[in-house]
């Protein structure tokens, strides 16, 4: 059985930006959690918060 699993939104309850311990904010569409105060995205894998500066993407100023 080949089930994709989802991010629980509940979680950014306990979420903090490893860089900045700020909140982090759910973008569904590119399936990551987004720091705005570090300027950084950092992606989600199966489910599971991948909450790596080294895996993070680096927002630009749009």
């Amino acid at each position: 059985m080949n089930t994709v699993k989802k991010f629980d939104p509940k979680m950014l309850e306990a979420l903090v930006c490893p860089q900045t311990q700020s909140r982090l904010s759910y973008d569904a569409e590119k399936d990551e959690l987004v720091s705005s105060a570090a300027r950084l995205a950092f992606p989600i894998r199966s489910g599971i918060p991948v909450l790596l500066i080294d895996e993070a993407r680096v927002l630009g100023d749009d």
